[in-house]
């Protein structure tokens, strides 16, 4: 009768353990057209050495891998706003999510690219 609670509370445990975070994007807002920065986030990402494996203008989605790196890849999605573009960023190494801060540097970059100081 004991062993019931703890097959129990070992399933749920094990059940926990399974279930993957969802990877947390990080985002900013920039002044440019979305086939603008979708333009230049690829050629920036090819610049720093990935492969492009996917891009779509229409879908605004630009997958790559780093070739240096196997496992490590950068999923960028951009939306058209009002006065500009949002892009979306999520950097995952052997399917598991990285942590959000490892993009800054190359959202710095594709921001300076794209909104030149005067």
């Amino acid at each position: 009768m004991r062993r019931i609670p703890v097959v129990i509370l070992l399933a749920v445990w094990l059940a926990g353990c399974a279930t993957p975070t969802p990877p947390e994007p990080r985002e900013i807002h920039l002044a440019a057209t979305p086939e603008t920065t979708l333009r230049e986030a690829m050629d920036l990402l090819m610049e720093r050495g990935y492969v492009i494996r996917y891009a779509d203008g229409d879908l605004g989605r630009l997958e790559a891998v780093l070739g240096r790196m196997p496992g490590y890849g950068v999923s960028l999605r951009v939306a058209g706003q009002q006065d500009g573009s949002r892009v979306s960023v999520v950097a995952t190494r052997g399917g598991r999510p990285l942590a959000p801060r490892v993009l800054d540097p190359l959202l710095t970059d594709l921001q300076t690219r794209l909104e030149p100081l005067p």
